[in-house]
């Protein structure tokens, strides 16, 4: 299965500057789910993050790998428009390398468990085959 971005902006409440996802490259129940968010020069926070030598910031790397398991929790379950996904933990978090702007930012997220409404997921981020960012996040659901 694979979403672009229309498809994407319909199931995640994020606009921009915030929605950090392009597109769904990958989806497979209880497995995993693969998300692209491609870095350019005119995102905003380049701006204000290391002007002369533009670094995604490592927290919007992790909030675009939350909003990948959110697509995940959402197209998993059929979720109504009444609920939104939420992420609600990190842990283990590790920055490798930075990711700048020309960037392809591959997110890929292992459902390790789904607990008590709570989605357990491994995620990593890599550029080019490389690993950039890790981390274990957790994911739900709450009302409107």
């Amino acid at each position: 299965m694979e979403l672009n971005t229309l498809d994407v902006m319909k199931l995640l409440p994020h606009r921009y500057p915030f929605l950090l996802v392009d597109k769904i490259t990958e989806f497979i129940k209880d497995e995993q789910i693969v998300g692209v968010k491609n870095v350019t020069i005119n995102e905003p926070f380049f701006q204000g993050h290391f002007p002369d030598h533009p670094v995604m910031p490592g927290v919007l790397i992790l909030e675009a790998m939350a909003q990948v398991g959110g697509v995940y929790a959402i197209v998993a379950n059929e979720v109504g428009e009444n609920q939104v996904p939420y992420f609600v933990g990190i842990d283990k978090a590790k920055f490798r390398k930075p990711v700048q702007p020309g960037d392809v930012l591959v997110l890929s997220l292992e459902l390790q468990k789904v607990r008590r409404g709570i989605y357990y997921f491994l995620g990593k981020a890599t550029v080019d085959g490389k690993l950039v960012a890790e981390a274990e996040l957790k994911a739900t659901f709450a009302d409107k």
